[in-house]
């Protein structure tokens, strides 16, 4: 291996199986649950005007509604799994499949819903 490949972490020298932080496990999982979950939430709002006007009446516009829950839930779900996984053990390939299949799917919700 190269200096210039060692010196940019490949995944030679880069153990992915070591434990990570309870904070980063916890608000990682928070991220793909909130990722879903949002998805779920733009499905609701595009079927249902009772949703969707109720969003916009909260802040005057459905998205801004939309985005505020994101942020709600990613912190308050963040906050108490990094609580609940402090005494769980967790490597960075489980987090990372985890978040990448969190993403997947909530992409594949969204287009499967519009196509």
């Amino acid at each position: 291996m190269s200096p210039k490949q060692a010196a940019m972490g490949t995944a030679e020298n880069v153990d992915t199986g070591e434990d990570i932080g309870a904070s980063a496990a916890g608000f990682g999982v928070s991220y793909a649950v909130t990722s879903i979950l949002s998805a779920l939430l733009v499905v609701l709002k595009e079927s249902s005007g009772v949703v969707h006007d109720g969003l916009a009446a909260i802040t005057g516009h459905h998205w801004v509604t939309h985005g505020l829950l994101n942020l709600i839930v990613f912190l308050m779900l963040g906050l108490a799994l990094n609580r609940i996984i402090g005494g769980l053990r967790m490597t960075a390939d489980v987090l990372v499949t985890i978040i990448v299949g969190g993403t997947i799917l909530s992409g594949l919700i969204i287009v499967g819903y519009f196509i």
